[in-house]
């Protein structure tokens, strides 16, 4: 008997549930950004999150990845660009946009980022631009939208275009540029070593933003901020989004950042006693139905003849 099919979908299930994790981990993070306006700066923020976190990692990574130089020297260019991406260039606009654009315009800009990694990915990294992620990624995009607007996408429109909104279009795109070439660079590398060395350049690039800006010293008031930023959010959440990226692929990994408008909500109304509303319901159902449909993968012959080395290989890695 063919017990293929119940094979592939429980691969599909432990795969997703690693960047499930990261939305769980981020949505937590947008109530700990909420938090610490007027307690910390974002650049102090920024600057002591991936500082502490490259330190946490140093004692147990550092040994391994020293003795790996070689690779380091071969690949740094790569892991510096994607640190940039992924770690300085994303975050640091995001701050910035907020000043002057709409949380409701944020949110839509994040919306867009499955169906850019999705064209992405199929432009620079080979993955197979297929009706069901693209239909999956405008199904999701329209609940986002719906969700973000209260309701009322007009508002999307008498609102008018800041340079916020500009600065998070960028922002959107380097996210989604960090997913596709985490794929494409495919580097000889382990998993924690290669995000120890993104954080570990990350924080290099951080240092001028830091000293530009306004320093905000470490108190007992911002720690449990800076804490919750540096471990949960600036290691356990990148890396489970990277191992979704091998598993699963970009464009389908990025759709499950459409859950985060819904967990965010949820967390809302059970944290902070926000009231939910029809549109929450109805957006966040739209979205749902988007990234099920998207995360549909089709069995090629080549998926089902594929080389067990291959996904042992992976796996001897990770260990």
């Amino acid at each position: 008997m063919n017990t293929q099919p119940n094979t592939s979908t429980s691969i599909l299930s432990a795969a997703g549930l690693a960047p499930l994790l990261t939305v769980l981990i981020w949505s937590g993070n947008t109530v700990v950004t909420k938090a610490s306006a007027g307690v910390i700066s974002p650049g102090s923020i920024s600057f002591y999150r991936w500082l502490l976190a490259f330190v946490v990692l140093l004692p147990f990574i550092g040994r391994a990845a020293w003795r790996n130089r070689a690779q380091l020297r071969e690949h740094w260019l790569k892991l510096a660009t994607l640190g940039a991406l992924g770690m300085v260039i994303y975050q640091s606009l995001a701050y910035e946009a907020a000043k002057t654009t709409s949380a409701v315009n944020m949110g839509v800009m994040i919306a867009l980022m499955p169906l850019l990694s999705t064209v992405l990915a199929g432009l620079l990294a080979g993955e197979r631009l297929t009706v069901a992620s693209l239909a999956g990624g405008a199904i999701s995009l329209i609940g986002l939208v719906y969700l973000t607007s209260q309701g009322d996408p007009m508002r999307l429109v008498t609102g008018g275009f800041h340079i916020g909104d500009g600065l998070m279009i960028i922002a959107v795109l380097s996210n989604a540029l960090y997913g596709v070439m985490l794929k494409r660079w495919a580097m000889p590398l382990p998993m924690w070593q290669q995000l120890f060395w993104q954080i570990g350049f990350s924080t290099l690039l951080l240092i001028p933003v830091f000293l530009m800006g306004d320093i905000s010293p470490i108190t007992t008031a911002n720690l449990p901020l800076i804490l919750y930023a540096a471990i949960p959010t600036s290691l356990i959440a990148p890396l489970c989004w990277m191992v979704g990226i091998h598993k699963l692929g970009a464009s389908r990994t990025s759709l499950l950042i459409n859950l985060l408008p819904i967990v965010v909500a949820a967390l809302a109304w059970a944290l902070l006693g926000e009231q939910l509303h029809s549109y929450h319901a109805i957006g966040g159902a739209l979205a749902l139905i988007g990234v099920g449909l998207g995360l549909r993968k089709r069995r090629a012959k080549s998926d089902r003849t594929a080389p067990a080395t291959d996904r042992a290989s992976w796996e001897a890695e990770e260990a």
